[in-house]
C-alpha cells in the first residue's frame, strides 16, 4: 500500500504501521506498543467508569448538605483549599468533586500521597527529574497543568520538600531535579491531612507560612460517627457497587443489623463502612431474599450490641422507636439506647425522636441516672 492507504488506516483505528521492507525487531516493537497502549486504554476506561460511579457524595445529613454548599462555592474560584478529615472520611472525593465542578474540570486531576512516598522520593514525584542526556522524567506538578494536584497527608512532607513546595505557591514555576531550566505550571493546589496541623506547626513538623499558603479556604470532611443518618443510604450505595463488580446479589439489611451498624462509632470511617459491607455480602451469600440480621454482623460490629438486664432481646428493642416499644420495656429500651451511644444524652434522644429536655425527665422518672 502507500502512505495515504496508511493513514486511512489510521484513521480508521489502526494504532501504527510500518513500510515495507521493515525489520522483524521494528514489527515486534511497534506489536508491543500497540497492545500496551490498548492495555491502558482499557485501564483508563475501567478507571472513569469505577470513577463515575464512586465519585459522588452521598448522604443527606445535615453536615453533608452543609458541605456540599461549601464545594459549590469553593469549586469555581481558583483559590487553594485545605482539606481536614479523619482517615477514610472522604477527603480525595471532596477534592475530586471540587475539581470536576470547577473551570479545570476538564484537565487531569493528579494524586500524589505524601504519606506512602519515602523521603528521598518525594522530590523526584513532585518536580520529575532531567538528566545529563536531556531526559526527562515528568513529575506530579507539571502533569497536573492546567488542573488540579491533590496532595494528601500533606503535613507527612520533609520540612525540606515543604519549602520548595511554597516556593512554587509564591513563583509559580520550578525547576526539577537536576535541571537546570524553570519550568512554569498553572497548577491549582488542594491539599489534605488528617493530623492536627496547629500541632504540627508547633512541633516543627510543618511550615506555618505553607499552612497559611494552602489554608485559603479550609473546609473540614465530617466522620461518619458525627452523620450516622446516612449510614442506611451509604449501605445502598456500595451494595450496588459491589453487585455491579462482582455480580453478587443485593442483600436486605434487618431493622436490627440496622441499628448496630448505625451506632458503631466506624474509627475507619467510610472505606471501613464500605469494606464491611462487602465483606457482610460474601459471607452472607446464599438466600438472597433472607434479611442480614445482628446475629450476623462481624464480630467486632455486632458485639457492640448492648445486652439488656433481663435477657428481653436487646437487639430486637433497638431497632424500634420509642412510641412502639411497649411501656413494661422503656426502661430497658433506654438503657441499651444509652448504653449503645456511649452515655450521651443529645445523641440518644436524636435517635429515638425525643426532645432531650423531655428524655430528661423520662430517665428521671424511671430512676435511670
Amino acid at each position: 500500500g502507500n502512505i495515504e492507504t496508511a493513514v486511512s488506516a489510521i484513521r480508521a483505528g489502526a494504532y501504527d504501521f510500518i513500510e515495507k521492507p521493515f525489520k522483524a525487531d521494528r514489527l515486534v516493537l511497534v506489536a508491543d506498543r500497540a497492545l500496551e497502549a490498548s492495555r491502558l486504554k482499557r485501564e483508563v476506561s475501567e478507571l472513569r467508569s469505577r470513577a463515575g460511579a464512586a465519585d459522588r457524595i452521598v448522604g443527606k445529613s445535615s453536615a453533608m448538605n452543609q458541605l456540599r454548599q461549601v464545594i459549590e462555592r469553593v469549586a469555581p474560584a481558583n483559590s487553594r483549599v485545605l482539606i481536614a478529615g479523619a482517615p477514610g472520611s472522604g477527603k480525595e472525593l471532596v477534592a475530586r468533586s471540587i475539581h470536576e465542578a470547577s473551570g479545570r474540570a476538564a484537565g487531569p486531576f493528579v494524586v500524589i500521597n505524601a504519606a506512602t512516598i519515602t523521603p528521598e522520593n518525594m522530590e523526584l514525584e513532585l518536580f520529575g527529574s532531567e538528566g545529563k542526556d536531556g531526559r526527562r522524567k515528568v513529575g506530579a506538578l507539571e502533569e497536573a497543568h492546567g488542573g488540579t494536584l491533590y496532595i494528601d497527608e500533606v503535613a507527612d512532607m520533609p520540612r525540606e520538600t515543604q519549602a520548595k513546595i511554597l516556593r512554587v505557591l509564591v513563583d509559580q514555576n520550578f525547576q526539577r531535579v537536576d535541571g537546570a531550566t524553570r519550568v512554569h505550571v498553572d497548577v491549582r493546589i488542594i491539599s489534605s491531612s488528617s493530623r492536627d496541623l496547629g500541632k504540627a506547626i508547633a512541633e516543627g513538623q510543618f511550615r506555618e507560612e505553607l499552612f497559611h499558603r494552602l489554608s485559603v479556604v479550609p473546609i473540614a470532611v465530617p466522620s461518619l460517627a458525627d452523620r450516622r443518618d446516612d449510614i442506611p443510604e451509604l449501605i445502598e450505595f456500595f451494595m450496588d457497587q459491589v453487585s455491579q463488580t462482582t455480580g453478587m446479589p443485593r442483600r436486605v439489611i434487618g431493622a436490627d443489623a440496622m441499628a448496630v451498624l448505625q451506632s458503631h462509632d466506624w474509627p475507619g470511617n467510610i472505606r471501613q463502612l464500605r469494606n464491611n459491607v462487602e465483606r457482610l455480602m460474601i459471607l452472607t451469600a446464599g438466600d438472597p431474599e433472607a434479611e442480614i440480621t445482628a446475629e450476623m454482623l462481624p464480630s467486632e460490629i455486632g458485639a457492640l450490641v448492648p445486652a439488656t438486664p433481663n435477657g428481653a432481646g436487646g437487639e430486637k428493642l433497638m431497632s424500634l422507636p420509642l412510641r412502639e416499644a411497649r411501656e413494661v420495656f422503656e426502661r430497658e429500651y433506654l438503657v441499651a439506647q444509652i448504653s449503645r451511644f456511649g452515655g450521651n444524652i443529645s445523641r440518644t434522644a436524636e435517635f429515638i425522636g425525643m426532645e432531650r429536655s423531655a428524655l430528661h425527665r423520662k430517665l428521671k422518672s424511671l430512676s435511670i441516672d
